[in-house]
């Protein structure tokens, strides 16, 4: 038997019988269509490699785009864009000092999901 076979095999219940009382218990709790819509954007957003190599470096330290270009390996024009699309979904905070520009984890939140992420992808190749 093939894999694809064996594999299509376990995702169907055996006996079709519909349990009224787990259902009942999950769906409450169940996404609308509205948020799922917004989360699939959101990760969407965190989808591209430039932008979590940004947060990456962000989950280190509070950096300005000159440092941030250097680090990456990019032009400044390139993380100013990318940060841009950070900074519209509230990822990243940013604040002037004099006529740089400063950027940071929007909250504990972003650093979170970075660092679970991060480590279940870590843990999953081990």
């Amino acid at each position: 038997m093939s894999n694809l076979s064996q594999s299509s095999e376990l995702l169907n219940c055996e006996v079709p019988v519909v349990h009224l009382d787990q259902v009942r218990q999950v769906q409450p709790g169940l996404l609308t269509m509205t948020q799922a819509q917004h989360m699939a954007e959101f990760f969407g957003v965190l989808a591209d490699p430039n932008r979590l190599r940004l947060l990456s470096a962000l989950a280190k330290q509070e950096l300005c785009v000159c440092d941030l270009a250097a680090v990456l390996k990019m032009s400044e024009s390139a993380v100013s864009h990318q940060l841009r699309v950070l900074r519209a979904t509230r990822l990243v905070n940013y604040r002037k000092e004099g006529r740089n520009v400063y950027y940071s984890l929007a909250d504990h939140h972003v650093l979170n999901l970075y660092q679970e992420v991060h480590a279940h992808l870590s843990h999953s190749e081990a």
